[in-house]
């Protein structure tokens, strides 16, 4: 169910916004309507009724916090990111910075059972948790995406969600932490204010403005606020946190198979809080050999294809090369 927020906020465009809520218990052909609408608007969405227990999310924020409380020394022998592994600080290749530690690892269970013995004092229980956690979403995003398909009115309803089930799947899985910032400079504006101009460039970025370049991204954080999403006229907007539900993103990937019917959602995390900010993303990704360009159903006289022939494994390349926030679909786009 598509529900306004409770609580409005002002800004230099003054007006009241509702984030899109879908409510994963209702009808579904009612959810897939309202999926694809809000995929069209905002590339954003939050799901409620979702499914996942509260024990599997906690006990991998408790893996988490584990690692992440760890001197720094220790931490670092999890790293450094190439490009999975532990990170601080830089993003990227190319000179994109943030405050923030990460862990990011490949979504598969070898992997995760091989990385966790330089994470975790008990690299069993990390990757016993950290996979469980990982297949509970991926089936989640996989639902959302037969649930995007039957709302687009295409035959396969497994179109997109058999690319991210491959068992070649380049998915991935990324724990970010945002350590707190107790002293606050009072010259600088309070970002989280709802009274503050949200249009105004922050002063403290934990994660900069980028799009996510997978198909789907589901995430999940703690109490603490930090998230924005840019809405399509370019006002950022604060996502007040709910640590019992998820919030999903829009992929680079689904937008270019989508014909761009569906957008990318570009978003960002500040890091201005006295509090520690913690989330995990699963970027739901094709093989490296998947097709990305527009899937037939939507191309038509009407709606002419947008972007040329292109594989998961070009449009990567494309993204590990450029800074955080460049828009890399235009790289693809055909130009008429």
């Amino acid at each position: 169910m598509v529900v306004p927020s409770a609580s409005p906020f002002r800004g230099k465009k003054a007006r009241a916004l509702g984030i899109p809520v879908i409510d994963l218990s209702l009808d579904r052909s009612q959810q897939s309507e309202q999926i694809v609408k809000a995929s069209e608007e905002y590339g954003f969405f939050k799901v409620v009724n979702h499914g996942v227990s509260k024990d599997i999310i906690s006990r991998v924020e408790r893996e988490g916090l584990e690692f992440f409380s760890k001197p720094a020394f220790e931490k670092q022998r999890a790293g450094p990111p190439t490009p999975f592994g532990y990170g601080c600080k830089n993003i990227g290749f190319n000179g994109d910075k943030g405050e923030l530690e990460y862990i990011l690892l490949e979504a598969n269970p070898q992997s995760i059972s091989e990385r966790s013995k330089a994470i975790s004092d008990n690299p069993n229980n990390f990757s016993c948790t950290v996979n469980d956690y990982v297949q509970t979403v991926k089936n989640l995003a996989s639902e959302i995406l037969d649930m995007v398909a039957e709302g687009l009115r295409v035959n396969d309803k497994s179109i997109f969600s058999k690319l991210i089930r491959d068992v070649d799947s380049d998915s991935c899985f990324r724990i970010n932490h945002y350590p707190p910032i107790s002293t606050i400079d009072s010259s600088v504006p309070n970002l989280f204010d709802e009274q503050y101009s949200l249009n105004v460039k922050p002063t403290r970025i934990g994660f900069g403005e980028h799009s996510d370049p997978q198909i789907l991204t589901i995430l999940r954080s703690n109490d603490v606020g930090g998230l924005q999403i840019c809405l399509h006229d370019g006002l950022w907007i604060p996502i007040p946190p709910d640590s019992n539900q998820f919030f999903v993103f829009v992929g680079d990937a689904l937008q270019a198979l989508t014909n761009g019917r569906l957008v990318s959602a570009r978003h960002r995390a500040l890091a201005n809080s006295a509090k520690p900010r913690m989330s995990m993303m699963y970027f739901g990704a094709p093989c490296l050999n998947a097709c990305l360009s527009p899937i037939p159903q939507m191309v038509s006289s009407q709606n002419p294809r947008l972007y040329r022939h292109f594989t998961w494994g070009e449009y990567k390349n494309a993204a590990y090369s450029s800074r955080l926030a460049d828009n890399r679909l235009d790289l693809f786009k055909i130009q008429l």
